[in-house]
């Protein structure tokens, strides 16, 4: 039987070495090529051929695309990689993420003019993501190509919580009345997609515990609320590692990662809510 052929070690361990060698902004560019080809916003080779095209991908197809590319983002965030780093990765989650909602599928060509996404129904979407907090920011849009789109969505990935929000959802003579800008570009300020939520003091807390001086609720949302007193503690999530080193639970999930706010909230409301039961013998 004949041996199995492999790359050399000298081969692997000086390519390694000639890219360790390169400077830090060739690397940074080297890597974002390659996350261009592999989330499908570049291609190494041009299609020749219609059926060379990009098969359709079914919706389970989507949710595990969709969980693969969230996954990957957390891990570049704990590497210490800025969101502004990771522009096309957010892209491609937000538009997988509107794909998955709209039992549709995403453009099949590369910078697709006007839209990103095809609806189920027929309807051409523009996905705009961001992963940056507050609404000081804002989306940009070629009033060349608007004419090509049929509703527009806004996401936030909330890298705290590590979850999608839709900041807007429309159509686009809906969303054109946010914008502003000249003929050349048009821009949709995030404050104007501020939403008016309902606030958590009227949201029901399905579960409560009190440990080192807080009051941890989870809300009926899922939310976790964290007050000392009357007053909500923001950021929640420093509290929440205090406590749960306290109580000796784990920072990180099983994929070696930080637990966002809900899941450490949830271990410690479960943690302490068993460390306060009443053992069946005792009961009266």
């Amino acid at each position: 039987m004949g041996k199995r052929s492999s790359l050399p070690k000298t081969t692997a361990q000086s390519s390694a070495g000639r890219c360790r060698s390169l400077p830090r902004n060739k690397r940074w560019q080297l890597l974002r090529k390659f996350l261009r080809i592999y989330l499908g916003r570049e291609r190494p080779f041009a299609l020749e051929t219609p059926s060379e095209l990009p098969m359709a991908l079914t919706q389970m197809q989507l949710i595990q695309s969709l969980g693969e590319a969230l996954a990957w983002l957390e891990r570049e965030l704990n590497w210490g990689v800025p969101p502004t780093e990771l522009r096309h990765l957010c892209g491609r989650i937000g538009e997988l993420y509107v794909a998955m909602l709209t039992n549709g599928q995403m453009a099949t060509e590369v910078n697709q003019r006007g839209y990103d996404v095809v609806s189920g129904g027929g309807e051409r979407i523009s996905v705009k993501t961001t992963a940056q907090t507050g609404y000081d920011g804002h989306a940009t849009f070629n009033p060349n190509s608007l004419d090509q789109v049929d509703r527009i969505v806004v996401l936030r990935i909330n890298t705290e919580e590590m979850q999608v929000e839709v900041l807007v959802d429309g159509s686009v003579n809906e969303v054109r009345k946010l914008m502003g800008g000249d003929g050349n570009k048009l821009a949709l300020p995030y404050r104007k997609l501020v939403k008016r939520t309902k606030p958590e003091s009227v949201i029901p807390a399905i579960k409560q515990v009190e440990i080192n001086g807080y009051v941890v609720k989870e809300l009926e949302s899922g939310t976790i609320e964290v007050l000392r007193g009357e007053i909500p503690q923001h950021p929640a999530k420093p509290i929440l590692r205090e406590i749960a080193s306290s109580l000796n639970i784990g920072l990180l999930n099983a994929n070696g990662n930080p637990h966002n706010t809900r899941s450490l909230g949830s271990q410690i409301v479960k943690s302490v809510q068993e460390l306060t039961a009443i053992p069946p013998g005792e009961q009266s």
